[in-house]
Parts: C-alpha cells; sequence; structure tokens
C-alpha cells in the first residue's frame, strides 16, 4: 500500500531562500514591523517585536535584499574604502578604523586596491558607483594626477546618486576631506633631530607631486633648518618597501657621511632603507641615522627601534567613517594629533 501522507509545509526541505514575508509570520508581526526592523528603517519598533524578528530571521536564515535596499533607499548599507596597498600595515590600520566605526553603523565595508593608478581609481570608482555605496572613501595619497577630471566627474556622479565622498588628505576636489598634519608632524621631527646634534640630512620621498610625500618633504626641511641642519638631497621613489631599499642603495653609492640621518617619508620606506644599509655593512644608529613617518608596529619590532612620527591610524580610519555617514560631522581642531617618538635609530650626536 503506498503512503500519501503529506509532510507538513514547515517540516519540508526548503528549495528557496526565505522571504520578508516568511520570517514576518514566523515572528507574529506584520510585514511593515519586519521590514523596520531588518532593512534598517529610522522608525522605532518596540524591543519584544525587534527580539521576535531577529529571532525568526535566524532561525529561517534570512538575510536582507541589499540591492533592493538600495533601489528603495539610493545607497546600499556599504562603505567602500579604497587604498593604494593593502599589503601596507598603514592602510590595513586605517582599515581597522572604518570597520569598527563601520559596525557600529550597522554597514558592510568593500575594499579595492588602486595601486596609486589614476586610471585605475577612476575605474574603480565607476564600478562601485554600481554598488551604491552610501560612502566611498579615498584613503591613497593624493597627487595632480588623481585629481583627474574623470575621476571627479565619476566622484561627482556617485554623491549625486546619495552616496558620500571622503579623502584622507586634500586633493579630491569638492568632498569631505579627513586632514592629518603631515607637514607640521615632520617640522617638529626634523627640529627635534636637530636638536639631537644631527646637521646633515638626506631624504627618501615618492615622487613629486604626491602630496602627503610633498608635505613631509616640506615640513621635515623647515624644521631642520631651523635647527641649524642642511638636508643635502633628496632621493625619489615610492610609498614602497622595495622602493626604500632601492633608494637607499643609490644614496648609499652617492656617499653618506657617517653621523647622516636619513628622513623617509613612511615607516614602511624606512625598513627597505635599513636593510639597503646593513646590505652595504653600515650600521643604523652609530653610523648612519634613520627616521620614518607613521609608527607602524614593525617599526617598534626591528632593531634599533625606528624614531617615527605617531599617526594613530585606527582613529583616522575611525573619523574618516564618521565623515562619511554623519551628516553634521565637522573636523574638530586637534582631533587627530601626531607625536614624535624619538628612538635608538636616530641615538643624539
Amino acid at each position: 500500500m503506498t503512503d500519501t501522507t503529506v509532510e507538513p509545509t514547515s517540516a519540508r526541505v526548503r528549495t528557496s531562500a526565505p522571504t520578508l514575508h516568511d520570517v514576518a509570520a514566523a515572528a507574529g508581526v506584520s510585514l511593515a514591523t519586519a521590514s523596520r526592523v531588518l532593512n534598517g528603517s529610522a522608525r522605532k519598533v518596540a524591543e519584544s517585536y525587534r527580539e521576535r524578528v531577529e529571532a525568526a530571521a535566524a532561525e529561517l536564515g534570512y538575510s536582507a535584499n541589499l540591492s533592493a535596499q538600495a533601489t528603495a533607499k539610493g545607497t546600499s548599507a556599504i562603505i567602500a574604502l579604497l587604498v593604494a596597498d593593502i599589503a601596507d600595515p598603514y592602510f590595513g590600520q586605517l582599515a581597522s578604523g572604518v570597520a569598527r566605526g563601520a559596525d557600529e553603523a550597522g554597514l558592510v565595508v568593500t575594499i579595492a586596491i588602486t595601486e596609486r593608478d589614476a586610471a585605475r581609481e577612476t575605474r574603480l570608482v565607476r564600478a562601485l558607483r554600481g554598488q551604491r555605496p552610501r560612502g566611498l572613501i579615498l584613503a591613497a595619497s593624493r597627487s595632480t594626477e588623481t585629481s583627474a577630471p574623470e575621476l571627479q566627474q565619476e566622484l561627482d556622479a556617485l554623491t549625486a546618486a546619495g552616496g558620500r565622498v571622503v579623502a584622507l588628505g586634500p586633493g579630491a576636489g569638492e568632498v569631505r576631506t579627513v586632514l592629518i598634519d603631515n607637514h607640521g608632524g615632520a617640522r617638529e621631527l626634523g627640529a627635534a633631530l636637530a636638536a639631537r646634534g644631527y646637521r646633515n640630512a638626506v631624504i627618501l620621498g615618492a615622487q613629486e607631486g604626491v602630496r602627503t610625500s610633498d608635505d613631509r618633504i616640506a615640513g621635515f626641511t623647515e624644521g631642520f633648518a631651523a635647527g641649524e641642519g642642511t638636508v643635502d638631497r633628496i632621493h625619489r621613489g615610492a610609498f614602497t618597501r622595495d622602493a626604500g631599499e632601492r633608494i637607499m642603495r643609490e644614496a648609499l653609492a652617492e656617499g653618506i657621511e657617517p653621523g647622516t640621518v636619513v628622513f623617509a617619508i613612511s615607516d614602511v620606506v624606512a625598513i627597505g632603507a635599513l636593510s639597503a644599509v646593513r646590505e652595504a655593512g653600515r650600521e643604523i644608529g652609530a653610523d648612519i641615522a634613520l627616521a620614518g613617518f607613521d609608527d607602524i608596529p614593525t617599526g617598534r619590532d626591528v632593531t634599533p627601534a625606528l624614531t617615527t612620527v605617531r599617526v594613530p591610524l585606527e582613529d583616522v580610519g575611525y573619523e574618516t567613517l564618521r565623515a562619511a555617514v554623519d551628516d553634521a560631522w565637522q573636523q574638530e581642531p586637534g582631533s587627530i594629533r601626531l607625536e614624535v617618538l624619538l628612538r635608538a635609530s636616530t641615538p643624539g650626536r
């Protein structure tokens, strides 16, 4: 005899994704209430209802349709973060701060890598516009090239669609900007090293036109000169460890007198330079002094520990996220405080 018993619907294996209607029915609430809880509505929902809806959604395995939300609201629950190089600890710490703020705001962070290429950055912004992000954070250092009209057109289009663009540092057009006093921090470092007795310096920088590099070079030169120091020359490369090693080799080939301080525009560049100095049989500290900028963790762990300027990178990332999501945001004066950290790589002379 054939068993014709019909299995209850609730016991059947689900073959399709649960819907908002399913969640509302399981929680015993209206569709509108379920929507307010799960789709980020600003309208208040009683805590008992919220708990029931969230429990039902978890049990059913429901997840919100971000595309539908973006269509309804004009933007999605996404923050797009554009960095130059995800392997650089500088950007890793920034991303950590952005992620912390995004979690507080109920948003998801998506990261794209520009490689400091203007055309690539423009293509990425164009592609990200399709996700209708609530905010777009440009974290890589700006340059004359990355201020191209094509990029600005894409940023303007994203803003017109309801997203908000935030740039770390100046140079990205009419967008919200979170500023780091690179010039002032480097000026204090230059003055501190001159006060330690250094009178000659070599700088390892990026190509001219990269604003962060230019600001740090100008600030260091100003502070060092105020203490009667002289910058002998500047070698230029990029914000990478390998570039630091390469241009330090160039500097050594041209000759560096004992007692000279080398200022690298970032700790990552300085760590590459350190390898070149050791490869040449020279010594960091008593022979050639070395300083960086940013205070990434690796700079504290190398021997000798690296003199640098501390930038509170996680706080900076958090600040950029708030700038992206808070309508009334304004950067408070002194909100990002830099600090010169004198360590064993620049002993007193």
